[in-house]
């Protein structure tokens, strides 16, 4: 019997950022939380990917989840991530239920489009929404963790082990829903949803289940990049943003539920090499990295370790 070496894999990531991130500089804590953020979102499309399904709109439900995260923020006057991560993953639970009994009925660029179309639909009413900020947004309380108030000199490290700990947490929960029955149905979705219906079982309940879990996946990334950046303006839910989700999660793969975050990392640290040495030219490079993994790894990253552990 194959061993699962998933968990242990999680745990020994979460216990090197936690154990190291005191001594990186501040702007890899930066970017390491951010990948984070973006490896959440990653994560759900990952999710959905296993279905067969992509949404080019998932941005949707990151920016839900930042402005949800904010607006409890400057309501209860508090920066308290836990709190701020609660209230984005009922906003976005909630908003995902009513609309995945709409999107269930669709696959293939039907759904794509359709997310897509949902996500600047709020890119357009947060433009408008002047107590909102409109197009510039609002900053967010500084960031404490139930009640605690670390010190400035420790809040990006303390942001990053929040969001190291909600990250593996969130790993380790897929992996279990990908066990499970309902979460197995994903690949006999995707490759023939009648036959699923024959069986007796609802491919269009089963489209909506994972269509909330991703939602609310990707809601938990976008409260964790607003107390990481400390701003929340409406480009978080533009159509370009939803595209670095796809790059990330085409880039990774789907054969982990590591594999989004690796992908994420990835993406952070070519963006950045790039930008600071031709910030007129930085898209070309990441454009040329995703044909290059398109044309030698279609499967993503990770499927080099997948290839390397398999027997020759």
């Amino acid at each position: 019997m194959k061993r699962d070496r998933t968990p242990r894999a999680v745990g020994a990531a979460l216990l090197a950022l936690l154990a190291g991130g005191m001594l990186l500089p501040p702007w890899l804590q930066f970017l390491l939380t951010i990948a984070l953020a973006q490896g959440l979102v990653a994560l759900s499309l990952a999710l959905l990917l296993r279905a067969g399904l992509l949404s080019f709109g998932q941005a949707l439900y990151y920016c839900l989840g930042a402005y949800a995260a904010g607006v409890a923020g400057q309501l209860w006057h508090t920066g308290d991530m836990v709190v701020q991560m609660a209230c984005a993953c009922a906003a976005a639970a909630l908003t995902a239920w009513v609309l995945g009994y709409l999107l269930a009925r669709y696959r293939g660029i039907y759904f794509g489009l359709l997310s897509l179309a949902l996500s600047m639909i709020l890119y357009g009413l947060l433009v408008k929404s002047e107590a909102l900020g409109s197009t510039d947004g609002f900053n967010i309380p500084r960031p404490s963790v139930l009640g605690l108030h670390p010190q400035e000199s420790t809040v990006r490290y303390v942001v990053l082990a929040v969001a190291a700990v909600v990250s593996a947490g969130a790993a380790l929960a897929v992996h279990r829903y990908l066990e499970t029955p309902l979460g197995r149905l994903a690949p006999a979705i995707r490759d023939n949803e009648i036959r699923v219906e024959y069986m007796g079982a609802s491919a269009r309940a089963a489209v909506h289940v994972k269509y909330v879990i991703a939602a609310v996946l990707a809601a938990l990334g976008g409260a964790i990049a607003a107390a990481t950046v400390g701003h929340i303006d409406p480009d978080m839910a533009y159509w370009t943003t939803s595209g670095e989700f796809v790059f990330i999660a085409i880039l990774a793969g789907t054969g982990s539920v590591l594999a989004p975050f690796l992908g994420a990392i990835v993406y952070g640290l070519i963006h950045s090499v790039a930008y600071g040495l031709s910030p007129n030219t930085w898209q070309l490079t990441l454009g040329s990295a995703l044909l290059l993994v398109i044309a030698f790894l279609p499967e993503g990253l990770w499927s080099l370790g997948a290839h390397r552990r398999s027997p020759s």
